[in-house]
């Protein structure tokens, strides 16, 4: 049986409330991706332009800041990785923490929290940032999914 990490990065609860759910059901470690800098709730207007989620967005080279880098990734087989959808793609942050670990052979479970859309191009966004791993549409948890739900994903990975 390959050992799972349930990891998460959630801005207003939402994805942390269905990594904590899936990390159960799959009997998983958690671990959240923090950003050094907090977002606020006037960062996460994605209506105003100028809003630091906006303007993270936009550009695809930003990187925000972790606030840690101490994920043991080298003791996992299978990563869960989840975010919330932003601008049909994964937030960048999430970039920023594929890049700060090695996951070379490793298999990386995508899951996200959406207010409306699927996936989008979150898949393709990501492979350039873990090249040597194997990155997997996982689901959308929206809401309290059943725990069947959450232990079929677990179990299929």
């Amino acid at each position: 049986m390959s050992k799972k990490l349930v990891a998460y990065f959630s801005a207003s609860g939402t994805t942390a409330r269905a990594a904590k759910d899936l990390a159960k059901a799959a009997e998983a470690d958690l671990y959240e991706i923090k950003p050094a800098a907090p977002y606020t709730k006037a960062d996460l207007n994605w209506m105003d332009k100028q809003s630091r989620s906006s303007v993270e967005m936009r550009d695809k080279s930003s990187r925000p800041a972790l606030a840690d880098a101490d994920a043991n990734i080298a003791g996992y087989d299978t990563i869960f990785i989840g975010f919330p959808i932003w601008w049909y793609i994964a937030p960048t942050i999430i970039n920023t923490f594929l890049e700060a670990y090695d996951f070379s052979g490793k298999k990386i479970v995508l899951f996200a929290t959406s207010g409306g859309s699927g996936f989008g191009k979150a898949v393709d966004s990501l492979r350039p940032s873990a090249p040597k791993a194997q990155i997997i549409e996982g689901a959308i948890l929206n809401g309290r999914p059943n725990v069947s739900r959450l232990k079929e994903l677990a179990e299929k990975y």
